[in-house]
């Protein structure tokens, strides 16, 4: 197993930089100039001495390995330095943003506490909720319940976020006045009252993104419980006088559980990039609505960085649920 994680670990240098290099490729030609939104007052001349301090003058290559060199060499150092106070990074040039002429990862870093709360929970009540609906409704097919939990999950897969989203603001908001539209991002909890607050303002958002992900992973829990349940080994169990429980719980379900994990692991990426339309639609100032500023203000090196950061996790996330798979089915073995 440690054999195999670190050959996927070295495995996943290259695919992280030609990912990289097609993103940076694809963003170079998009149309549009950052230089666009500076002022007609400022001379042409102080215009190209600003180009040149963005990098815009160099060519494509030096442009590339220098964000390069930044992402995966400056950027750990100033980690480094905020964690040990050492001083590795000082006086080095780091991912500056064009729009805003400041670091991105401290922008992005700024940012990520409020999607993880938002993405995060509704990602955890979404899994939570799914599992038992999945286990219960392949255990009694065709009931009452499987019959209410698969319309249900339906609707979760044909509504997307930006109908949702409008439809609860008007429902709990404008008609009943019980949630606030709009989450205030500058809100600190520090006691009971203030809690409350942060409670009801999250509450939309997390329904709208756990919909999402209860229906997806409910359906794939169901599906891979109904294969199991007609198995022989679930027979012999019974046959032996186990309890109806242990073989559902214990043997059926760890064996369900294996495909399920594949899709756990990489929707996390994806609900970070579903979280996007989310975050505009409820006002949450998280990394989705970063993306989608720097995309209409051209900000080429906050796109950049964002976007391979959900690189990253999509492949963080796959070796994870391949190591998992080892944990879950002892048959399976990477040595």
């Amino acid at each position: 197993m440690l054999t195999f994680t670190i050959r996927r670990l070295i495995l996943s240098v290259p695919t992280l930089l030609f990912i990289s290099l097609v993103i940076f490729l694809l963003l170079q030609l998009a149309p549009g100039d950052p230089m666009a939104q500076v002022p007609l007052t400022v001379p042409p001349e102080v215009k190209e001495k600003m180009r040149e301090a963005l990098g815009l003058g160099q060519p494509i290559h030096v442009q590339y390995w220098k964000w390069i060199v930044q992402f995966f060499w400056i950027e750990p150092q100033v980690l480094i330095d905020h964690w040990f106070g050492t001083t590795f990074a000082e006086g080095k040039q780091r991912v500056i943003s064009w729009q805003t002429r400041s670091p991105v990862m401290d922008i992005v870093v700024q940012r990520i506490p409020q999607t993880l709360w938002v993405v995060g929970l509704s990602y955890i009540v979404g899994i939570l909720i799914a599992l038992p609906i999945g286990i219960y409704s392949a255990y009694k097919q065709y009931s009452v319940f499987d019959q209410a939990g698969t319309f249900i999950t339906m609707i979760g897969f044909s509504i997307p976020p930006f109908f949702t989203g409008p439809l609860l603001i008007v429902v709990f908001s404008v008609q009943l006045g019980w949630l606030p539209s709009i989450y205030d991002t500058t809100h600190v909890v520090t006691d009971w009252a203030s809690f409350k607050v942060q409670f009801m303002q999250m509450v939309m958002p997390v329904m709208v993104l756990a919909l999402q992900t209860t229906a997806q992973i409910s359906r794939y829990m169901r599906s891979s419980m109904l294969d199991n349940l007609g198995q022989d080994y679930v027979r012999t169990a019974r046959a032996k006088g186990l309890k109806e429980g242990v073989v559902v719980m214990q043997h059926v379900l760890r064996n369900s559980m294996i495909p399920v994990i594949t899709v756990i692991a990489l929707g996390i990426p994806a609900i970070f990039g579903g979280a996007i339309i989310t975050e505009n639609v409820f006002k949450v100032n998280g990394i989705g609505q970063l993306l989608l500023t720097a995309l209409f203000a051209n900000d080429i090196p906050m796109v950049m960085t964002l976007t391979f950061i959900f690189a990253i996790l999509i492949v963080l996330f796959n070796l994870i649920a391949d190591v998992l798979y080892g944990v879950l089915d002892p048959r399976i073995r990477y040595d």
